[in-house]
């Protein structure tokens, strides 16, 4: 059984407004953007037949299946879909105390923090100038190498992004890393990447 709960109350309002849909099988998909920041949102989605994903968990309920997305999973731990109502009508409300809470620590592999860190922290300020980056490896003396993709590619501004905001981003939160390198930075010519 998936970490959620949905309760009977909203299982009731959801199956109401899929019943609206006139789409036989469509069910829910319950997903979190941004999650593990305190931008975490969780969603509750229209899903028709094969809108899921294959890494979906399903849920199989009364009248429909909910879906729950594979990344959003851990973080829907103790969640609790309810419906109440009240004078003015009733509302479907999703509390998920986990959301936010960030799922690596210090004992995680390296690697695991490093690529959290930039899905949570860094890519959704990148985004926002359509750039990206992303985990090649990581090297002797815990040295990150990124590739930086979108619109950092070519950028002149990605010297002073990576050293400045990434690294020190990373370097805060793992301490251990000594530093960050792009994976097309050829300047230092013995040890660059190709």
């Amino acid at each position: 059984m998936s970490a959620i709960t949905i309760t009977e109350a909203a299982q009731g309002y959801l199956a109401e407004l899929l019943a609206k849909q006139d789409t036989p099988g469509i069910g829910i998909r319950i997903f979190i953007t941004q999650p593990g920041t305190q931008y975490a949102e969780t969603c509750i989605a229209y899903c028709k037949p094969g809108e899921q994903k294959p890494e979906d968990t399903l849920v199989g309920l009364k009248d429909f299946t909910a879906y729950i997305d594979a990344i959003s999973e851990p973080f829907l731990e103790d969640a609790v879909v309810d419906y109440a109502t009240d004078r003015m009508g009733g509302q479907l409300t999703i509390k998920a105390p986990n959301a936010k809470v960030p799922m690596v620590n210090e004992d995680s592999p390296i690697t695991e923090r490093i690529n959290y860190y930039l899905q949570t922290e860094i890519n959704p300020g990148l985004a926002s100038h359509g750039g990206q980056v992303s985990l090649v490896d990581v090297v002797e003396d815990n040295i990150a190498v990124l590739r930086f993709g979108g619109g950092c590619q070519g950028c002149g501004a990605v010297e002073m992004t990576l050293k400045d905001g990434v690294e020190k981003t990373l370097k805060e939160r793992i301490p251990e890393l000594n530093g960050v390198r792009d994976v097309t930075d050829h300047s230092n010519r013995e040890n660059a990447y190709y």
